[in-house]
């Protein structure tokens, strides 16, 4: 089979398309014919080796994926050759609260990833996509559609009337985007590009904002909402916590998804946090009780995910230096297996 694995070590350069033995499923697991698989900043972050999670090389990236089951191991109840599956990012997250050790059984890293013609799970570790979905769309779904509807829908509780802001328009907002929608919530939405907000516009947001042109977004928010905005969700990290939390009216909450400018808060003041009585929640994804309940929403509503751009397996390097470029795409970036 075809697949991409880092060689030696990390990097973009390190990337090779590889010819390997198909792996056979064991007891309790399904074989998966990947046909397509979604791009996310972990997967930049681990193929540079910045997020330090002791992968072994060779290693075989990416975390999204979606394909066909076809073959099953002894004892496999859950599925039957032919179904359409996609990978659940943490293997062992079936419900309940985030625990450290389903961490460790992250694919894509430390496990091995989904950039692969066929990839080996157990059973409990994937699930049903919905039928109206491309292989493409489908693929979008494990870690930035799970992550909105997670901190959104099932740590939220978003409700009809609630105001949401987003900041920029990769995968993870543009699922916000369309999932506030979905549950009768305005969005407002932030971007450096008044192409991509007429873009969002065009989908249903409420208002926009171009933060090139309103470097104090969290005033403007503030001032179109009477108050503050109910939900945060925050792709940009140290850069962008304080302003988050300002634009929150109080009682609100803001939800960390991303660390696009750093990690790091430099005397960060927690008034105020104090002052807005603000819930500051950091993202896991989300377990795959949530994965099934976004597949039924997503299914009723025949929502579509938005992807920008498809990429064949042989050049997943242009993929990941337009998504580590980060302003030339609107939605995910997909490559095919």
């Amino acid at each position: 089979m075809k697949a991409v694995q880092l060689k030696n070590g990390f990097g973009f350069e390190e990337l090779t398309l590889m010819e390997l033995d198909t792996p056979v499923p064991g007891r309790l697991e399904v074989l998966i014919r990947i046909k397509a698989a979604s791009l996310n900043y972990r997967d930049l972050v681990v193929i540079n080796g910045v997020m330090p999670i002791g992968i072994q090389f060779p290693f075989i990236p990416l975390s999204d994926g979606a394909g066909e089951i076809v073959a099953v191991g002894e004892g496999v109840t859950k599925f039957q050759v032919g179904q359409r599956v996609a990978a659940n990012l943490q293997q062992k997250f079936i419900g309940g609260s985030t625990r450290a050790e389903v961490l460790k059984d992250s694919l894509g890293g430390p496990l091995s990833g989904v950039a692969a013609e066929y990839i080996v799970l157990h059973e409990e570790g994937v699930v049903a996509i919905p039928d109206h979905l491309s292989w493409e769309e489908a693929s979008t779904l494990p870690i930035a559609a799970l992550t909105a509807w997670s901190m959104l829908m099932e740590s939220g509780g978003l409700r009809a009337g609630d105001t949401v802001l987003l900041q920029g328009t990769g995968g993870v907002s543009i699922f916000g985007l369309q999932f506030s929608l979905m549950a009768g919530a305005r969005v407002i939405i932030t971007s450096s590009s008044n192409d991509k907000l007429e873009r969002a516009k065009a989908l249903g947001a409420w208002q926009t904002i171009n933060y090139s042109e309103v470097p104090e977004w969290d005033k403007v928010a503030l001032e179109l909402t009477g108050g503050g905005v109910d939900h945060v969700l925050d792709v940009g990290g140290a850069a962008t916590m304080a302003q988050s939390i300002n634009a929150l009216r109080t009682g609100g909450t803001v939800s960390m998804v991303g660390f696009l400018s750093g990690l790091t808060i430099p005397e960060f003041d927690v008034t105020s946090i104090l002052q807005k009585a603000a819930t500051i929640r950091g993202s896991q994804v989300g377990n795959r009780e949530h994965f099934e309940n976004m597949n039924r929403a997503i299914s009723r509503h025949r929502l579509h995910p938005v992807i920008d751009r498809v990429f064949p397996l042989s050049r997943i390097g242009e993929a990941f230096a337009l998504l580590a470029e980060g302003k030339q795409y609107f939605g995910k970036i997909v490559v095919q297996i």
